[in-house]
């Protein structure tokens, strides 16, 4: 069996691929990817095994690669950072190929903490983003924003199965149903981060309600009180 790398490469924009990322990319046979993951990394994927795929048949084609590889090495890129909302594709990666060797890149998670000046150490970072259950998610996000912190949150788009989806608007509706009270509390939402189309959204989580945003997004409930360093002389 030949080598396989699982590579984070960041949010969108090329300019987030870290050098070691690319000196894996450049050197592997064979790429398995999203359209989105592939087209962060296009310029470094000229002349090589190409496999885009899609949720329903990323199966297929790791079987197939797996089958195939033989001494040539495979890089599986993810959108962001692979160690954050990819586990369970990593896990499988790992059951098929056996020794893979995880990469890991900058998170949409990151880009947007800091765009919002919310620093990590003091929030609690959350994904929706998985295929399982999101109830105990639910319950992580009310104690967070009861406990006072900030929170950076990924949403989990399901447009196919409305029960699962679970975006700002119906973040901002379970948050209200729940005693939160919405119209005071502090959100941006973030869209296509580092790339031409990114956008930035500021305003309160009832703004929320009804509005539509894309499925590469970010929410950052913001709690953050300054604590510099003058105020513990």
């Amino acid at each position: 069996m030949g080598k396989v790398f699982a590579v984070g490469v960041g949010p969108g924009s090329p300019k987030y691929v870290t050098d070691v990322v690319k000196d894996i990319v450049i050197n592997s046979d064979v790429i398995i990817g999203y359209k989105y993951t592939l087209k962060t990394i296009e310029e470094l994927t000229k002349n090589k095994e190409i496999h885009e795929i899609t949720m329903q048949d990323q199966e297929e084609a790791y079987q197939k690669v797996s089958k195939s590889l033989g001494n040539r090495t495979c890089v599986v890129p993810f959108t962001g950072d692979v160690n954050f909302s990819e586990s369970e594709v990593v896990d499988r990666l790992i059951e098929i190929f056996g020794d893979v060797q995880v990469i890991p890149g900058i998170s949409s998670v990151q880009v947007a903490a800091s765009k919002a000046r919310v620093p990590l150490d003091k929030s609690r970072v959350i994904t929706m983003h998985i295929s399982t259950s999101i109830e105990e998610k639910k319950l992580e996000l009310q104690k967070a924003l009861i406990d006072g912190l900030s929170v950076v949150l990924v949403p989990r788009p399901w447009p196919k199965e409305p029960s699962k989806h679970f975006m700002q608007s119906e973040i901002a509706v379970y948050l209200k149903n729940h005693g939160f009270d919405t119209s005071s509390m502090k959100v941006h939402v973030f869209e296509f981060l580092t790339t031409e189309k990114e956008t930035c959204f500021v305003g309160t989580v009832k703004d929320l309600e009804g509005r539509q945003f894309s499925d590469l997004s970010v929410m950052v409930f913001d709690q953050t009180r300054l604590e510099s360093y003058i105020n513990f002389k």
